[in-house]
């Protein structure tokens, strides 16, 4: 199973989309998905078709319930994709976890124990770089970072590329950034176009790139969200749906 992570310490930048539309996409190519929604928000487990219970990620990182137990379709008839959630109660992680043996471990020993029964793992992060990010980056083959062209989304740029460098010196030695997403794209802009150089800097400074694919900004995504399914089924037409298979096809055609 290969484990991605999508991350922005800056929110509103389409991260949950697109982890979700990673994951949907994925599946429609034959692969069988695990979604792990790790922001206690919990608005991909919403979109997702899910409601929260009382067995979740978090209980699973307590060591209160086993990761099967935590796990659900879903849809009841998708079997091809799981999803895992944390819940609510996961935003007291960085309190109750404290002083547990290898707590930043937690999440990837859990993924370990259903790695053989999927393809692929995608994981949504809160726009935080707390205790449950850095699980999901210790766990993690790759990670892609989601971003759009406003100022303030490339701020952060340098406290995140310095986080996933201690990741990869005390975790997860092992860990690559995929790329850099640009979402809510609209070329007519001018700020958009004066900002591609700079993301493109960003991307150079992290010892990665920037993926060819743009997601276009599209008011398919927030209906899509409202019926709770993914772009493709709710909307297999729109310019974003479109954007989001190229960038599925361009994220598969690295993986080789």
């Amino acid at each position: 199973m290969k484990t991605i992570v999508l991350t922005n310490q800056k929110g509103g930048v389409a991260k949950t989309t697109t982890a979700y539309a990673l994951a949907a996409g994925l599946r429609n190519k034959g692969f069988s998905v695990l979604i792990v929604d790790a922001d206690p928000q919990g608005n991909l487990t919403y979109t997702a078709g899910n409601e929260e219970n009382k067995q979740t990620l978090y209980e699973v990182l307590k060591g209160n319930c086993s990761v099967h137990e935590a796990m659900r379709n879903t849809h009841p008839l998708d079997t091809a994709m799981s999803i895992l959630s944390v819940g609510l109660q996961g935003t007291a992680a960085d309190m109750e976890l404290t002083g547990q043996v290898a707590r930043e471990y937690k999440l990837r020993e859990a993924l370990e124990q259903v790695a053989k029964d999927y393809d692929y793992c995608v994981i949504d992060t809160a726009p935080t770089l707390g205790l449950l990010t850095l699980n999901a980056l210790t766990a993690a083959d790759r990670v892609i970072i989601p971003l759009n062209l406003e100022v303030y989304s490339l701020q952060g740029m340098e406290q995140l590329s310095g986080f996933i460098e201690n990741v990869r010196k005390y975790t997860n030695k092992d860990l690559s950034i995929s790329g850099l997403l640009i979402t809510k794209y609209n070329e007519r802009l001018n700020i958009s176009q004066a900002l591609i150089d700079n993301v493109g800097q960003a991307a150079k400074n992290m010892n990665t790139r920037v993926f060819n694919t743009k997601i276009r900004e599209s008011v398919a995504v927030k209906e899509a969200q409202l019926l709770r399914g993914d772009i493709y089924t709710e909307a297999p037409k729109a310019t974003a749906t479109l954007d989001y298979m190229a960038f599925v096809d361009e994220f598969l055609s690295m993986e080789g």
